[in-house]
């Protein structure tokens, strides 16, 4: 099986543990000899470079052709998700399943069923974000966006929500990732103002410059912060512990969510970054699918990934996919819950629940859970 992730580029820090995640399901289905009658799974990474369409979609056609994979858990973000389904994985017949892409636009790519992902769109984490700030009391915000499919998408849904309900977006500007000096960009968003700035960028990029600039300069002292934004590498960010951090990422904190952090934790997979538990769940998905075809072959997974995935039929968490193989080889349905509390929508995406997340003490920590 394909792993195609970021591992250089603006999630560089998050995409390790995230392959890491997929691997453990592989190795769980693999060790139970249970799939395909004794059959064994072997990850083949690429690199996405999360923002580099040209370079995802050669390492797609690489992992397709020359490793001959039978399906690609990834893409990550959000543009190099859209180039390798339309370019690549839809006219070879690959079934992919995306654990972290999450622009509003990829719920209606054209992609014969192919498609799907375990990450929900930004349409949600939108009027959720929202949800927060105005708990927080916060009635403007400035908006600074990743200039790709995922931040305008991000930005536009944020935009959306927060007037909706009352508040007001003071001005919403791309930035550019791979700067070394964003004062320009914070200076105009200083100077339109706002309780807040939202920042719907990159954890290892532009958005950890944006924050930098704005903690140096006094411009801002309160930070709304978009998945792409919540992982360890930030908690290093100087001036941090002197501002108000208030973020959101997919992510409960429901027994199953717990199982899994607990066998992440014992495989030696460190830190807090989300999308371990997607990636876990969309690995699963695709096996259990080759079990229910009965054979592993291209063709025969993108049909079954709905059944797997959705009721009726017994509820598989994490840790029982040897459970999952014996059921799904007898003929029996299973309601796949995995890691992250499965279910997918008419067009094969998660519908999610969102961590509302905060940084004390130097670490972060689940607020609640939305």
């Amino acid at each position: 099986m394909g792993v195609l992730l970021g591992f250089t580029g603006p999630i560089e820090s998050l995409t390790p543990a995230m392959a890491a995640g997929a691997e453990m399901a592989m190795k769980e289905a693999s060790d139970s000899g249970k799939f395909l009658g004794g059959e064994t799974i072997t990850s083949v990474r690429a690199d996405s470079t999360c923002v580099d369409s040209a370079a995802a979609t050669a390492a797609a056609e690489r992992l397709i052709t020359s490793d001959n994979v039978v399906s690609i858990m990834g893409a990550d973000c959000s543009g190099v998700t859209g180039a390798v389904v339309n370019n690549v994985a839809v006219p070879n017949g690959v079934t992919s399943i995306s654990p972290s892409a999450t622009s509003p636009g990829l719920s209606e790519i054209k992609d014969n069923g192919l498609f799907f992902r375990t990450a929900p769109s930004d349409a949600r984490q939108g009027e959720v974000l929202a949800d927060v700030l105005m708990d927080n009391d916060i009635k403007s915000i400035a908006i600074t966006y990743t200039n790709n499919d995922y931040g305008k998408g991000f930005a536009d849904a944020l935009s959306k929500a927060f007037t909706s309900r009352g508040g007001t977006v003071t001005i919403v500007a791309a930035h550019e990732d791979g700067k070394g000096d964003y004062s320009a960009e914070v200076g105009a968003l200083a100077a339109a103002g706002g309780d807040a700035l939202a920042v719907l960028g990159y954890v290892d990029q532009g958005g950890r410059g944006i924050m930098q600039s704005a903690i140096d300069t006094g411009a801002f002292d309160t930070f709304a912060l978009g998945d792409g934004m919540i992982g360890d590498s930030l908690l290093d960010l100087p001036g941090l512990d002197s501002v108000k951090i208030m973020g959101t990422a997919a992510g409960s904190d429901s027994e199953d969510a717990a199982i899994f952090q607990k066998m992440a934790e014992d495989a030696g997979i460190t830190g807090t970054g989300p999308y371990r538990g997607e990636s876990y769940d969309a690995a699963a998905l695709m096996i259990l699918a080759m079990q229910k075809a009965g054979k592993a072959d291209r063709a025969s997974i993108a049909g079954n990934v709905m059944d797997i995935a959705n009721a009726p039929g017994e509820k598989i968490g994490p840790g029982e996919l040897a459970k999952a193989l014996d059921l799904v080889a007898a003929g029996t349905d299973i309601d796949y819950q995995g890691a992250t509390g499965v279910e997918f929508t008419d067009v094969g995406e998660a519908l999610g629940s969102y961590k509302q997340l905060t940084i004390e003490n130097g670490a972060w920590k689940t607020v609640k859970v939305r």
